[in-house]
């Protein structure tokens, strides 16, 4: 099985936000009082991961407060792909067992989820998905065998094919929600204010 202690977390934060509009980046809209992009950073403050990166290159969080490497992407394009392989590399340097990839625009990820993928990985070549019951989504881990691997994708494909592949491990797909324009965030915000509404 594969440690958290021996794993490192990377967290995306680094997108263009082209579709939320005018407004910077949308990881800074408030959520819950909180900024969008840290919820995942405090949900996964416990966790004891031997290091944690953020890719970052437009919002004002200060990752760096809660532990976080900070690296910016500096790639023009800044696909997440790219993002990817910057954290990576790093996982690669710490000789971490495995890397865990997150979204800052998933706010709604558990702790809980995580350590369903930890469970889940058979080994340090596994690579596991999350899922809504449909269809693959991150988090993503990947173990160190698959590192060379991932470093080699150079666009969103190569990496849904690794994913497609992999284990899937499913969830609420409440939990896994992640927000892409401002309708979306009008969405979710609805969603937890609701009397129904249940945290996964």
């Amino acid at each position: 099985m594969i440690e958290v202690e021996k794993s490192v977390l990377v967290l995306l934060a680094a997108g263009k936000s082209e579709r939320f509009g005018d407004v910077g980046s949308k990881l800074d809209e408030l959520f819950l009082s909180r900024p969008l992009g840290l919820h995942v950073a405090v949900t996964l403050e416990d966790m004891p991961f031997m290091e944690r990166i953020a890719i970052v290159d437009g919002c004002k969080i200060d990752f760096s407060e809660h532990n976080f490497t900070v690296i910016h992407n500096e790639d023009p394009d800044r696909d997440m792909a790219s993002s990817v392989r910057l954290g990576v590399e790093m996982a690669k340097e710490h000789g971490a067992e495995a890397v865990v990839i997150a979204l800052a625009d998933m706010p709604r990820v558990t702790a809980t989820h995580i350590y369903r993928l930890f469970d889940a990985a058979g080994g340090t070549d596994a690579v596991v998905a999350s899922s809504n019951g449909r269809y693959p989504l991150p988090p993503v881990l990947f173990g160190c065998d698959r590192f060379d691997e991932v470093l080699r994708i150079t666009g969103d494909q190569g990496a849904r094919d690794m994913i497609r592949a992999g284990v899937h491990v499913v969830t609420n797909e409440h939990e896994l929600i992640d927000v892409d324009t401002p309708e979306e965030l009008e969405n979710l915000r609805a969603l937890v204010s609701s009397p129904d509404a249940r945290r996964p």
